[in-house]
């Protein structure tokens, strides 16, 4: 059913159409207790209100009471995320007597022996026969397609604006794209008329270099030795979270320097004088914070400053503590904006918009972006260069073994009519 708002005494009416996991098991009871959690914080919020109402000022025992709850919502959400992450990893490697494609199996056998006892003969051969660049062992050794496909996936899960963004993935170590600025060129004409020339489209071009990541995890002789122990996913966990979280902050906050470029990094202009480079901001009115009255139509505004186009697959993005703030306020039917997901995998919606929680964003504060509303997937490119390198180096910190493992990845708005900011400020 549509949902509406309530926005300057106009109802305006929303719909948005969500496909979301089935939700069995476990996952259920803990979706329940996150229900149970909210109707808390609902009553518990309710009492804040009548107290400011009737006594002008809230309890401390109501405020820490509050807090409690708002942080308890913020466990169980994370909970819910890690029980969908763990659910959404399918098994790593192939059995010896499994199907597969002979060359696939020869990589993956020799990237063991590579990682386990530093034998590099057969990884070498292997480069050298697929003309791979740079197959000498100072640069190390790509990892076997289906490990890099599993660091991928579980950077996706892991990261919040890759979840959410548009990928592409390249051979090269910058990807360039045009882009027209006026949009197709086209007339309306008689039958029999003569077809005038149209004017040139304005284009232009986009480059989004590729920037090396790394990570270094370390093993003990024992673990590599473990014949029990699947090398393939240990350095697939080992290195996709800490890769998740370095290019989660780059792909928010980065200058662009040997690095993504986040979107929080470009020119911001008033939405009413928007061009093409900069992202349209629109402001609360009051600086650092939400107005006093009717806060929920600076959301609206955000909103419905985007295009049709791009809203119907749009979503707000802010960090936990800009979520605290938004979680109390409610529609003029006293309905609350927010509210927690509805499946497990899903995500918490703010005026039925899903909401990714990005811990990067900056905080409520004097001339602060905040919060951004847009459709990422149009709005922001990551991308991947092919192939996860490993160097093994077993002399730098003995007895350890470090495996010194890279990326390339770049990123960089690629729409800018597709996200919108909210700036608190006047």
């Amino acid at each position: 059913m549509p949902t509406e708002y309530s926005h300057g005494g106009t109802s305006v009416p929303e719909t948005k159409a969500v496909t979301h996991p089935v939700v069995t098991g476990g996952h259920r009871s803990d979706l329940d207790d996150m229900r149970a959690t909210f109707d808390a914080f609902r009553e518990t919020n309710e009492e804040r209100l009548a107290e400011i109402e009737t006594r002008g000022a809230v309890d401390p025992l109501t405020q820490d009471k509050l807090a409690h709850i708002d942080a308890q919502l913020d466990r169980q959400q994370r909970r819910l995320d890690a029980m969908a992450l763990k659910s959404s990893r399918p098994p790593r490697g192939a059995g010896p007597d499994e199907p597969g494609d002979t060359t696939a199996l020869q990589h993956k056998g020799a990237f063991v022996s590579y990682m386990r006892k530093g034998q590099e003969d057969g990884l070498r051969a292997l480069e050298q026969k697929a003309l791979s660049v740079g197959s000498d062992p100072d640069g190390g050794y790509l990892v076997p397609d289906e490990t890099e496909t599993a660091i991928l996936r579980g950077m996706t899960s892991v990261s919040p604006i890759r979840a959410i963004a548009g990928a592409r993935q390249v051979s090269s170590s910058v990807f360039k794209k045009p882009f027209s600025i006026s949009g197709p060129q086209s007339g309306w004409v008689a039958e029999t008329a003569a077809r005038p020339q149209t004017g040139a489209p304005t284009l232009s071009e986009l480059a989004f270099p590729t920037m090396e990541l790394y990570a270094m995890p370390a093993a003990t002789p024992s673990l590599l030795e473990d014949a029990a122990v699947d090398v393939d996913a240990w350095i697939a966990e080992e290195v996709e979270l800490a890769f998740a979280e370095q290019e989660g902050t780059a792909f928010v906050t980065g200058d662009g320097v040997n690095k993504p470029r986040g979107f929080l990094d470009y020119p911001r202009v008033a939405e009413a004088s928007w061009s093409w480079g900069n992202l349209g901001q629109l402001t609360s009115g009051v600086d650092g914070a939400f107005p006093a009255s009717d806060p929920g139509d600076v959301l609206i505004d955000l909103v419905y400053a985007l295009k049709a186009g791009y809203r119907q697959n749009a979503g707000f993005v802010m960090n936990r503590r800009t979520q605290a703030v938004v979680r109390k306020m409610k529609d003029a039917d006293g309905n609350y904006l927010w509210q927690p997901p509805a499946t497990v995998g899903a995500p918490a919606t703010l005026m039925t918009f899903p909401l990714t929680e990005a811990e990067d964003m900056s905080d409520i504060a004097t001339d602060a972006p905040a919060i951004a509303f847009g459709d990422f997937r149009r709005g922001y490119l990551v991308v991947d260069r092919t192939g996860v390198r490993i160097l093994r180096d077993p002399y730098s910190a003995k007895p350890y073994v470090l495996f010194y493992t890279t990326k390339r990845v770049g990123g960089g708005v690629q729409d800018f009519d597709a996200i919108k900011l909210l700036t608190f400020s006047a």
